[in-house]
């Protein structure tokens, strides 16, 4: 292993000081509630920002930061078969920003935001959920150095759909002045069964408002 860390236990992810905010959303975002396979079209992802840390000039990249797919979704079903009558909760990694600074022998200070959508499907039985992820940091296309669990407590109030931004940060240690972020990967997940991991393999999907019932048709008038 390279001496990219003075110690892995000094790595160390933080919630910064801007809270969980949680939203219930209305039924227009992401709509359809239906399965959609590898290979269709998604619905745009909504853009996040976050605030740049300085405008002086780093002393490298910063780490790469991802979502990682096998785990970018979580959908629990009711039952072996995967349909949405037997949906009860589900989630999704949408989007997240990042930015970094370290300068000298300096750490590296990563900011995280990431933007979490949930929904209740048929199956749910309760208005409140707690969901957990993990943030990873690996040696670039290597070994985890570190790996840390966090727990999402929703509260639909009523709705199909909730938001929810979480606001991390991480500081990475360097071994040397010349080791730079780009030694480094940073991944994102939820904590998933390997079935929900092989579905989400699969490409196959449900959005989060899946088994939301769509509004009646309007019945025919005679003239």
């Amino acid at each position: 292993m390279r001496r990219v860390l003075t110690a892995l236990a000094a790595i160390s992810i933080a919630a910064s000081v801007l809270p969980v905010a949680a939203q219930a959303q209305s039924g227009r975002q992401r709509g359809g509630g239906q399965q959609q396979a590898a290979g269709q079209d998604e619905a745009p992802r909504r853009a996040i920002r976050i605030a740049p840390l300085s405008r002086r000039a780093n002393a490298g990249p910063c780490p790469y930061v991802k979502i990682l797919y096998d785990a970018a979704r979580y959908v629990e079903f009711e039952g072996e078969r995967a349909a949405i009558a037997n949906v009860g909760y589900t989630g999704e990694i949408e989007n997240l920003a990042s930015d970094c600074q370290y300068r000298g022998d300096e750490p590296i200070r990563l900011d995280m935001r990431v933007l979490f959508q949930f929904g209740r499907g048929p199956q749910a039985t309760s208005d409140q959920r707690t969901y957990r992820y993990w943030i990873a940091v690996t040696e670039r296309n290597s070994a985890i150095l570190t790996k840390e669990y966090f727990d999402i407590p929703v509260n639909f109030a009523g709705q199909r759909t909730a938001a929810v931004t979480e606001d991390r940060t991480i500081t990475i240690p360097r071994a040397e002045i010349t080791t730079n972020g780009g030694a480094f990967e940073v991944l994102v997940g939820f904590d998933v069964t390997p079935e929900m991991a092989e579905f989400n393999r699969s490409g196959s999907r449900f959005r989060v408002n899946a088994g939301t019932t769509p509004a009646p048709a309007a019945a025919p008038t005679s003239e």
